[in-house]
């Protein structure tokens, strides 16, 4: 307790002065959930959550004054937030949500008693709290003693706490892969009996779980809880479709496992968070949706071939439809289903290499395709290597580490990240005498093919080169 309060030192006088203010209004006020949990594993809260006995009116009257802005987006739950000076604030009324079974919408119900409402909280972690001013730490549910343990369980009965909010059983999964806890027996069964309920909740709340998850340092224990659970047949099935059966001659891979071990080793060469482009910093969540969506097309792609062999062929194509579809239906922002489908997509390119036998124009093409998702694109590739042959792997990998020098020498040279064709469109039109539109459109791809087969041209070439295009075309002849 002297150690967590210690590494709460530099928020105390914070802490004190918001509890006086509640205390001198009559009502209660405690520091709750995450930031004391955070306290005892020595980690630092970002923002300040607390519980109070006053209704959302009286907490808006109280922190108007004190604090330098305020918000009231959560009031519908209770929720009036504040920043001042650098601190971050979000002070909520004592309360029980609940779904009602059918809506996606939890309904609230305001409490009395501080006791209540840690009860009402998903995990007992979470449902410890400093009652303020004087720091008296509540803990009527043994958070302290299961976070010793570095086990999940819950307050109240497993099936009521995630009755009341289905998502807790993906936040379950969040905390296995941020905090590597496990969790306890029969919370791990009542997860299973219950994974169907999680449909009731919105998919951008599935969203943001999901990706909380794999912005954690170890996304893979909560992926597997997901998929162990039955939660992810329901929110990301593509995933658990990967289990596919192994024959008897074991004559492909556990696709499965060989997406986690991508997703481990794609983490692992992230660079360190800060770092600047070209560099991936991480954590990167684009890069890890793509590591852990790469392979969703090969069970639908999956073939047995003569003499024992299998394959998968255009998996990537497929897959990266899988990925757009499954990450607009948990409403990702366009960027992040383009980028990640597109690294889906290009995936296996790097393939087509052989031993560095591409020409100048497919280098170029891999870098164009790629566009800025080039740094992304070579952690994947290499990510994707799970070989236990070390012969082989070496091979790729020096085999990578000359295109990746191909690619740096041909930037050095054209500026590649830049490419265009040696006209414009203004050119293209003055040269064939024709107005914008598709033809035009047209015209301007062939020269930027041309630009990526044979590198840069002169204008005068370019031009030339336009008009004998120009020729062959039924346009020209009417």
């Amino acid at each position: 307790m002297r150690r967590a309060v210690a590494h709460l030192g530099p928020s105390l006088p914070l802490l004190t002065e918001l509890g006086q203010l509640f205390a001198a209004a009559g009502h209660e006020l405690a520091l709750v959930g995450g930031p004391v949990r955070d306290a005892f594993l020595g980690r630092t809260a970002i923002d300040l959550d607390f519980t109070t006995s006053a209704r959302p009116a009286e907490i808006e009257a109280l922190l108007t004054p004190w604090a330098d802005t305020t918000w009231d987006i959560g009031r519908d739950f209770g929720t009036i937030g504040g920043i001042r000076g650098q601190t971050s604030v979000e002070i909520t009324t004592y309360r029980a949500d609940a779904y009602d079974g059918v809506t996606r919408k939890p309904i609230v119900a305001f409490g009395d008693k501080l006791e209540d409402d840690l009860r009402r909280r998903d995990f007992t972690i979470n449902a410890m709290a400093l009652r303020l001013p004087d720091l008296r730490f509540s803990d009527p549910y043994d958070g302290l003693d299961a976070l010793a343990k570095r086990r999940l369980r819950t307050p109240a009965a497993p099936e009521v706490s995630f009755g009341d909010d289905p998502l807790r059983m993906m936040r379950a999964a969040r905390f296995a892969a941020q905090l590597g806890f496990d969790l306890a027996a029969d919370a791990a069964e009542a997860m299973q009996q219950m994974a169907a309920s999680i449909s009731i909740v919105s998919a951008e709340r599935v969203r943001d779980e999901l990706s909380k998850l794999l912005l954690a340092p170890m996304p893979r224990r909560g992926l597997v809880m997901l998929v162990d659970s039955g939660i992810a047949q329901h929110v990301l099935p593509e995933v658990p479709a990967l289990q596919l059966e192994i024959d008897e001659h074991h004559r492909h891979k556990d696709v499965y496992e060989h997406t986690l071990t991508v997703l481990d080793q794609a983490i692992a060469l992230e660079a360190p968070a800060g770092a600047a482009p070209p560099e991936v910093a991480g954590p990167d969540l684009i890069l890890r949706l793509a590591a852990l969506l790469h392979d969703i097309g090969k069970p639908a792609t999956r073939r047995f071939e003569g003499g024992g062999g299998v394959s998968f062929h255009h998996h990537e194509v497929v897959g990266a439809k899988l990925a757009r579809a499954r990450l607009r239906a948990l409403r990702y922002d366009k960027e992040t289903v383009r980028a990640v489908s597109r690294l889906v997509e290009l995936h296996l390119r790097f393939h087509g290499y052989g031993e560095g036998a591409w020409s100048d124009s497919a280098v170029r093409r891999y870098v164009t395709d790629s566009g800025e998702l080039l740094g992304r694109l070579h952690l994947l590739t290499r990510a994707d290597c799970t070989t236990r042959n070390q012969r082989k792997a070496r091979r790729l990998a020096a085999t990578y580490d000359e295109l990746e020098r191909r690619i740096t020498q041909l930037q050095a040279a054209e500026e590649l990240a830049a490419v265009r064709p040696a006209l414009n469109g203004h050119q293209i039109a003055q040269v064939l005498g024709i107005r914008p539109g598709p033809i035009l459109g047209r015209a301007y791809d062939y020269l930027l093919a041309v630009r990526l087969d044979e590198g840069p041209l002169e204008p005068d070439v370019a031009a030339e080169r336009l008009r004998a295009w120009w020729v062959e075309q039924p346009e020209s002849q009417a």
